[in-house]
């Protein structure tokens, strides 16, 4: 009793059949507006905008690995037209539901009990769906409320079967030779990791005492209700980012928000454990109370030491704009290849690799710094844009979560339109890394 397609078979003909579609719709766009050149960029919005909602419902009737693909495209920076972040950014918590008696089901199998049985009350509505699974409000008999998390049918399943698909397509389009499997292990580990749900419990234990005295609100892990696919944590109240900032924020509420988000982000990587990886909207709240809610645990990682150490020193070695010890940090990280020398070949992955770089330390330049700054916004998206192509994988796989992490968070941040005081970040960089910022 499943709404969702499964086997490889299934799944790979709606890939095959949406990515047919959108191709054939792109290129006749492409031809029409080379025959008629008055069309007005109200129609190329639209046009991108029906596009990424046809992309959407395909991906919706996958869900799983497809709908993180879906939720990697709403935090887009200049990739894809925008309407695309747009229409994809409901895959964070908007997906439609499954059935009611679905849901009672997978509960009788998972707590031996419909939920009438085991809960005070249960609401049959989720109030929130996503790539992996949909959350249901409850109150529990000694009248606790919280979420109930629900995980999809055979999505642990899907995982290996869309992989090997995706792994095939990319085979194609990179260069011969190159070596992919590290960057598809990563991704499939940490989906794994994502469908159990008990691990993603004791992830929220970890981070509730690890944050619980700051400004940071973290829901509590109610094991007994918890399986590996059925999640029961303390319900939170608050807004997502779409909802606050409909609202009408004022600039302080703003800055209080996005001082949160960074300060947040900056605590977890002085404690060197484990860091929340999956930096979109769906999974933050802006609590009454004015804390920073987070909800959502499935993708944390703790990176190898060696790595995130050499990652974190691209930092200090770009505002210093010292090019040797640049070069170096991008050999070790696989960001150019060894030996490579200024004005070879490799110089224009340097180049651009760099000059991103220091778009991303910006922020750091000074002990206050403007997200809403619309120049740093066409900064970002044009670097993004301006990407060199290659048929040959650039970086260390564990550039794919660190990078979520970054853009994610700097992304949270333009849309907040938050002005950010760095000192205490910087201070915290000061202290792993040994290096003294400079004054502006």
């Amino acid at each position: 009793m499943t709404d969702f397609p499964s086997s490889k078979y299934e799944r790979g003909k709606i890939i095959a059949k949406t990515g047919i579609k959108i191709g054939t719709n792109y290129a006749q766009r492409y031809i029409k507006k080379k025959v008629n050149k008055k069309e007005s960029s109200g129609t190329d919005s639209e046009f991108h905008s029906e596009n990424a909602k046809e992309v959407f419902k395909e991906f919706t009737k996958l869900r799983g690995t497809a709908l993180k693909i879906a939720q990697g495209m709403s935090m887009d920076q200049g990739f894809l037209p925008e309407e695309f972040a747009d229409v994809m950014s409901q895959a964070q918590y908007s997906v439609p539901p499954i059935n009611k008696a679905l849901v009672r089901s997978i509960l009788k199998k998972e707590l031996g009990a419909y939920p009438e049985q085991l809960f005070q009350s249960f609401e049959s509505e989720a109030f929130a769906a996503a790539s992996i699974g949909q959350v249901h409000k409850a109150v529990l008999k000694d009248g606790r409320k919280v979420a109930i998390k629900i995980q999809y049918p055979n999505v642990r399943e899907t995982i290996d079967s869309d992989l090997a698909l995706a792994k095939t397509l990319a085979k194609r389009l990179v260069k011969k030779g190159s070596d992919i499997d590290p960057y598809f292990e990563e991704i499939r580990s940490t989906l794994l990791d994502e469908t159990d749900y008990r691990r993603e419990g004791r992830q929220i234990d970890l981070f509730h005492s690890r944050f619980s005295n700051l400004d940071i609100s973290i829901p509590e892990w109610v094991e007994e209700y918890s399986t590996e696919r059925v999640l029961c944590m303390t319900y939170l109240e608050g807004r997502h980012l779409g909802e606050f900032l409909k609202e009408d924020p004022t600039p302080e509420q703003r800055d209080h928000f996005g001082q949160l988000l960074w300060d947040f982000f900056h605590e977890q990587i002085l404690d060197n454990d484990y860091i929340h990886a999956d930096t979109h909207p769906g999974n933050f709240l802006f609590t009454y109370d004015d804390k920073l809610g987070v909800i959502d645990f499935g993708c944390v990682k703790k990176f190898p030491e060696v790595f995130f150490r050499n990652y974190l020193n691209l930092l200090p070695t770009h505002l210093e704009n010292d090019d040797k010890s640049i070069r170096d940090l991008y050999e070790k990280l696989g960001v150019i290849k060894p030996g490579s020398e200024p004005g070879d070949q490799e110089q224009v992955y340097f180049d651009f690799a760099k000059n991103y770089g220091m778009t991303f330390a910006e922020p750091y330049r000074n002990d206050v710094f403007d997200f809403g700054d619309p120049d740093f916004d066409k900064t970002i998206r044009h670097f993004t844009k301006d990407a060199p192509l290659s048929n040959e994988p650039r970086g260390n796989e564990h550039f794919i979560y660190t990078t979520r992490v970054h853009v994610g968070l700097y992304n949270l941040l333009i849309k907040l339109g938050a002005r950010i005081n760095t000192t205490r970040s910087k201070e915290i960089l000061s202290e792993i890394l040994d290096v003294e910022f400079q004054p502006a």
